[in-house]
């Protein structure tokens, strides 16, 4: 099994991301793609900001990938690219992908991982709203 974790600034490319995914005994790969959007819970939101606590989050996205595997021994690659610093509405926060040669495995692997990820990962956000005021999501630490 191939992983594939990062943690960066830069722009996140959904292609890069399905690329390391694929594999010729793959049936399926399941992409879950994460965007900042321009409201939360009816307020409007200007910006998000996210931090993490890099080793810890690495070694979390390991773990994920090792509970996937536990759970859906067939899956061939799991990849979690996270975003950090500030980003825009429509930017791309999250990809996951999952490599699987059956489909429902590829979407069960993606959701587990991606539900996993936003529960235990030390990766924080702090939304940024119009009216000027700010305020941190709950993190998982």
């Amino acid at each position: 099994m191939i992983n594939n974790f990062r943690l960066t600034y830069d722009v996140l490319d959904v292609a890069d991301v399905y690329a390391i995914a694929d594999n010729a005994s793959n049936g399926a790969v399941v992409l879950m793609s994460g965007m900042v959007r321009n409201q939360t819970g009816g307020r409007a939101v200007d910006y998000l900001e996210y931090q993490a606590y890099a080793p810890m989050a690495l070694e979390i996205f390991q773990q994920i990938c090792d509970r996937s595997r536990a759970k859906f021994p067939d899956i061939t690659q799991v990849v979690i690219h996270h975003r950090l610093g500030k980003l825009k509405i429509g930017e791309i926060s999250v990809l996951v992908a999952v490599g699987s040669p059956h489909r429902a495995e590829a979407f069960e692997a993606c959701r587990f991982a991606i539900d996993t990820l936003k529960t235990d990962a030390p990766i924080w956000k702090k939304e940024f709203w119009l009216d000027g005021m700010s305020s941190w999501v709950n993190s998982p630490i």
